[in-house]
């Protein structure tokens, strides 16, 4: 335990395997995952909890089955598996810190109890493959910035999204404000690979900082 600017840090360590500092930290509602001085959710403006509800809200009426690509602490793989018509939620996460923390946060707890979760530890890039064309239909994208994980932005990951998509399906894509502070528009580059991969309908939901997608 520990404070950081007035918050308690509920968890923290250093892992020698990834070279990485790990920290959960207390907000008002649901704690954010820290790693080396970089947030996992938005803190500021909404709390971790909001956040994940307005990603959820930004999706519009979910079911049927649901890809969270990238799991962090699970509040969206959660909210979406409490839609009454979302038969299965499948999320993925390739750091076993980060899935270590998961399980010492109680918010995080319906991640390892509902029976409609199904948690893949392992690297998105590499699981996404082994899905058949057109299973999901709905997809969750909430990446790490693109600076972190320039991969997770590229058109041939894209590609794969858009494969695993079912025809009329939806996907939400967290952008954050990319390049806002250095004055670059990350944003334009994101939206031309999108389409290239073949997205043709692309709105922006300012209040859940992201991209929403059909096929």
């Amino acid at each position: 335990m520990g404070e950081c600017g007035g918050q308690r840090i509920l968890i923290k360590f250093y892992s020698e395997r990834t070279g990485k500092f790990y920290r959960l930290v207390e907000t008002s509602t649901w704690p954010y995952l820290e790693i080396s001085g970089i947030r996992m959710h938005r803190a500021d403006d909404v709390d971790p909890k909001t956040d994940a509800i307005l990603k959820i809200r930004a999706l519009g009426r979910i079911f049927g089955s649901v890809l969270d690509c990238c799991t962090g602490l699970g509040y969206t793989a959660i909210l979406a598996a409490k839609a009454k018509n979302v038969r299965e939620v499948i999320t993925i996460e390739k750091d076993e810190n980060v899935i270590f923390i998961a399980r010492q946060n109680p918010y995080s707890k319906p991640l390892f109890e509902n029976k409609k979760i199904r948690l893949i530890v392992g690297d998105v890039m590499d699981v996404i493959k082994e899905f058949e064309d057109e299973h999901f239909n709905f997809i969750i994208h909430d990446p790490p910035r693109i600076s972190i994980a320039p991969e997770l932005y590229s058109l041939n990951f894209y590609k794969q999204l858009f494969r695993v998509l079912k025809d009329g399906g939806r996907m939400l894509h967290y952008v954050g404000r990319p390049g806002e502070r250095q004055g670059k528009n990350y944003l334009r580059g994101i939206a031309e690979r999108l389409r290239l991969a073949g997205f043709k309908r692309i709105r922006k939901v300012d209040y859940a900082l992201s991209l929403i997608l059909e096929k």
